[in-house]
């Protein structure tokens, strides 16, 4: 049965009650899930216990209903006992209305549920017995089962169920437990990937709810992101703070502008228009835009070109590389803010660059730049003939090349003069983070601006690149 003809019959398989709205937006959720779709094949009925699961999540005041067909009783034994958790009961309070957190939490507790029941198979020779006669009777009967036969058989694991839900000791209180914990770890690093601290749920509205699907499953099944997703989360919050830092000195030093915006006026101007004498004057030079106020703008020049992070990505950093993804997240986050393009140049033997307009990164190719990694050598001219082309190719002056590497490479004398040559006709400069070894930094000083010797990426020092 293929999953559109699944969910025309959705609503009469539903142990609790959902709307058309409800259906609708689930069978949306299920068809761009694999992971409840892989599910499905736990026991017959189960995609309509996710289903239950979900409204039981999304709903404002969810309600099980007091009579269902026999063959959804066991449905509603596992809606009935997961409803009935004052743990699920104040988890509810954050996932009600939530699309992506009640579809997170489908999963997990899908999860859970499907742990759960194996685990009582193993345990209970009862039910086991139950399961595989069923299992042999539908491979025997494909082509059209003896209903009449199975039935006796489903109605009795469904006994075996209900009554293994009813012990207190049968371990489900803690299954659900960890399908909380697993429901917010996930969408904490959904957060932390896509967004930025202090506005996480905005940024995450502007991503479809599909590509948030995918990256919470991915997030799942992949350690690597979800380690990055730590790092991001971390770098993120100190990128934040290094650029409200930044700004708030720009406008000491440099931010001064005349105009006739009231919120931005100097504290000496509001004096004026508090003192009698001079309130009059105040009053006129705000009317002709001659008052003195904070230019929000500081020091920044608009229309920047790219940042550029050249990551050394050779067979030394790999111990570093979650680390490493996690700051170059932070870095496209500022981007992102600036409005300024990001370009990703990962190098080794060899380079390649990815450019993500205006900071904005996909979820597949989020995926693939957290699972790449190139190995082998180190060779600096590469990865600096990529970032000269992405400078080449900006209508932008004024770009900034954040360069990471912990490794030595000769570069050629003809090649640093083309490149300080450009250097100094665009108008960028370059940041070297040296980790480790400080006789390394004599390799990148030929094409540096600055050069700054790390211990590691979360070193303070390397969090001189987040003031760009």
């Amino acid at each position: 049965m293929n999953t559109k003809t699944r969910f025309s019959k959705f609503q009469d398989q539903s142990t609790i009650h959902l709307d058309r709205f409800d259906k609708r937006r689930f069978s949306y959720i299920y068809q761009n899930s694999k992971s409840m779709k892989k599910m499905s094949t736990v026991f017959e009925g189960f995609e309509y216990l996710l289903g239950d699961i979900w409204g039981s999540l999304y709903k404002m005041n969810p309600v099980l209903k007091e009579e269902v067909p026999e063959h959804l009783e066991r449905n509603q034994a596992f809606m009935d006992r997961i409803m009935s958790d004052p743990a699920f009961d104040s988890h509810r309070s954050s996932t009600k209305l939530d699309e992506l957190l009640s579809a997170i939490g489908t999963m997990k507790f899908g999860e859970e549920v499907q742990k759960w029941t194996k685990q009582q198979a193993e345990e209970n020779e009862r039910m086991k017995e139950l399961i595989e006669q069923i299992q042999q009777m539908r491979e025997n009967h494909k082509n059209g089962s003896k209903e009449e036969q199975i039935e006796p058989l489903m109605s009795a694991l469904n006994y075996e169920i209900k009554a293994a839900l009813a012990d207190p000791k049968n371990g489900f209180t803690k299954a659900m437990e960890q399908a909380i914990a697993s429901t917010k770890d996930v969408k904490e690093n959904v957060d932390r990937l896509i967004g930025g601290p202090g506005n996480r749920e905005a940024e995450l509205k502007k991503v479809p709810l599909r590509d948030q699907l995918l990256l919470a499953e991915t997030l799942s099944n992949n350690r690597k992101l979800k380690d990055i997703a730590e790092w991001a989360g971390r770098m993120k919050t100190i990128a934040r703070k290094k650029q409200k830092t930044k700004y708030k000195e720009s406008i000491d030093r440099n931010g001064i502008t005349v105009g006739s915006d009231i919120e931005r006026l100097l504290a000496s101007e509001l004096a004026q228009y508090m003192h009698p004498a001079t309130k009059l004057d105040f009053a006129r030079r705000l009317s002709e835009r001659e008052s003195f106020i904070y230019d929000k703008q500081g020091k920044e020049r608009l229309g920047k070109g790219a940042i550029i992070l050249c990551l050394d990505q050779s067979g030394s950093m790999k111990n570093l590389d979650s680390q490493a993804k996690g700051f170059a997240l932070a870095l496209m986050w500022i981007a992102k803010r600036q409005k300024r393009d990001f370009a990703y140049i990962p190098f080794s033997n060899l380079a390649k660059t990815t450019v993500f307009p205006k900071g904005k990164i996909t979820v597949p190719e989020m995926t693939k730049m957290a699972t790449e990694f190139l190995d082998g050598g180190t060779n600096f001219q590469k990865p600096l003939q990529h970032a000269l082309k992405v400078i080449d190719q900006s209508r932008f002056k004024y770009a900034d090349i954040i360069f990471i590497t912990d490794g030595d490479s000769i570069v050629k004398k003809e090649f640093i003069d083309q490149f300080n040559k450009m250097k100094r006709k665009k108008g960028f400069n370059v940041l070297s983070l040296v980790l480790g070894n400080k006789h390394y930094e004599k390799y990148v000083e030929p094409f540096s601006n600055r050069i700054v010797s790390i211990k590691g990426l979360m070193d303070e020092n390397s969090f001189e690149a987040f003031e760009i």
